[in-house]
């Protein structure tokens, strides 16, 4: 692989080895070889996950009455599209399946997921009934996504893995927050 005169000599001015500082096809950084199999299942849990928040947050675009709760709704889409890009890339980069065989983290508690049956509930509402259940079932399906990254924090090994784990913990708390006091208003 080719690499620039400039990529090269940052990379001797850093005394950082030239490979470290390749970037994948999405122009995401490639985390460091090392990591366990905390990471993976931290991985492999977040990408579906995310995966189905994506699609509880795209229902608000038409359902929503309020424009806070679109907007919202937008941001935590935008957000998790792109974490599930760098991690999904993690995952091919390390070698291993984008999920887990099913049943595989059952020992740590098995995959939180919404269930289908409340995601086409909520489908079928709009208005006020829509934004009162989206932000409930919003909120507990983020409330998993933070204990799975403080489960990243506390073992992983992978500093950018568990870098992302400590910033989707914050995000995940401030978006309960916020959605808690939405409920409120």
């Amino acid at each position: 692989m080719k690499r620039s005169f400039k990529t090269i000599a940052l990379c001797v001015a850093l005394a950082v080895p030239p490979g470290a500082l390749l970037l994948n096809g999405r122009g995401d950084h490639t985390p460091p070889g090392t990591f366990n199999s905390t990471d993976v299942m931290f991985l492999q849990m977040m990408v579906p996950h995310h995966g189905q928040g994506v699609r509880i947050a795209r229902l608000a675009r038409e359902r929503a009455a309020r424009p806070g709760v679109r907007t919202l709704a937008a941001a935590i889409e935008t957000t998790q599209v792109s974490e599930i890009r760098s991690m999904a890339g993690w995952l091919r980069s390390w070698r291993r399946p984008p999920t887990a065989p099913a049943g595989s983290h059952s020992a740590h508690g098995g995959m939180p997921m919404t269930s289908e049956a409340a995601i086409d509930r909520l489908s079928e509402t709009t208005g006020a009934p829509f934004e009162r259940t989206f932000l409930n079932l919003l909120i507990a399906h983020q409330d998993d996504a933070l204990q799975l990254a403080r489960r990243e924090v506390a073992a992983g090994t992978n500093p950018e893995a568990k870098a992302l784990a400590d910033r989707v913990a914050r995000s995940r708390q401030a978006q309960i927050t916020q959605m808690l006091t939405l409920l409120r208003r």
